[in-house]
């Protein structure tokens, strides 16, 4: 599947509209290792989009590309409390 720009263009305009909300992402740890981290979408960019990780201490970001959703490196999924609303995958 080649993905052209309109593709990367959906996954950012759904991103977009959960902007401040609660995320959880599910990333390959690579060597059959899944990471699951918690935190909230801050701000997407044309390339790329920007979440803040629940952490102790200091602020943590993280920066993903669109591809990562498209090619299933990392599974993006909006939370409501603690029910699962949509997943980006």
């Amino acid at each position: 599947m080649v993905a052209d720009r309109s593709t990367l263009d959906e996954i950012k305009k759904q991103l977009d509209k959960h902007i401040g909300a609660r995320v959880r992402l599910k990333t390959n740890g690579g060597r059959k290792k899944t990471i699951i981290k918690e935190g909230l979408l801050e701000k997407t960019y044309p390339s790329i989009f920007i979440v803040v990780l629940d952490g102790q201490g200091a602020t943590r970001r993280v920066s993903y590309s669109y591809s990562d959703i498209l090619t299933d490196t990392v599974e993006l999924t909006v939370m409501e409390g603690n029910k699962k609303i949509q997943c980006l995958q």
